[in-house]
């Protein structure tokens, strides 16, 4: 004969709690196939967006540096915090903290029929290159952020030891990295390079008036 005994109704009741948050997590982050296949624009000179916004931010591991791009790719505006939260990544509290500091830097524009501005995401964070659940998340936030705010969703770039990466798009490089020190924003805005066109080189133009000020 066994002996034993059976679950309590609580018991039960917080394991499916449990399982049915699990299962929400998983449903609000993104994979890359879904990514690369929402229309994404990409960024025309994604090394100047990614260096201005590193010397600007001086980002480190767990640093999230949200940017908000107009239509010639000149930088409206940006901000940055850094995730302290050691649970699970969540594209639902992930897309909070977006939204709040998006609406501290600039205003929304869900009046507008079709969004002229767009959000790109820098985060910067350990590991390798490789798309990570917490990567899946910052995307399903970053996605729905946008949509809140009346943006366009942009790129989400990570920043780890081995440099930087457009997700999504295969671009990237060694440097910056999590661990290289920026330089001066102005000797970012001065490094020689081929003239600015109308949509490459906005994020210079607007980081040289910042330098000026």
């Amino acid at each position: 004969m066994t002996f034993g005994f059976a679950p309590s109704t609580a018991t039960s009741a917080a394991a499916s709690s449990v399982a049915a948050d699990s299962v929400n997590r998983l449903a609000r982050m993104l994979e890359p196939a879904e990514w690369a296949s929402a229309g994404i624009p990409l960024l025309a000179s994604p090394r100047e967006v990614v260096s201005g916004l590193h010397s600007r931010h001086r980002p480190t591991p767990s640093t999230a540096v949200v940017a908000v791009l107009d239509h010639d790719e000149r930088l409206t505006a940006s901000a940055s915090f850094v995730r302290r939260d050691t649970a699970a990544a969540d594209g639902w509290e992930f897309r909070n903290a977006l939204l709040a500091h998006l609406r501290r830097v600039v205003p929304h524009d869900l009046r507008r029929r079709t969004p002229v501005r767009t959000a790109v995401l820098l985060y910067c964070r350990e590991g390798d290159e490789r798309w990570t659940e917490e990567d899946g998340a910052w995307m399903w936030g970053l996605r729905d952020a946008c949509t809140l705010h009346g943006l366009r969703c942009g790129a989400y770039i990570t920043l780890t030891r081995g440099g930087w990466q457009v997700l999504g798009e295969g671009r990237g490089g060694r440097r910056p990295n999590a661990l290289s020190a920026p330089p001066p924003l102005a000797d970012v805005v001065a490094a020689p390079g081929p003239a600015p066109s109308r949509t490459g080189g906005g994020a210079l133009d607007a980081l040289r008036r910042t330098a000026a000020r």
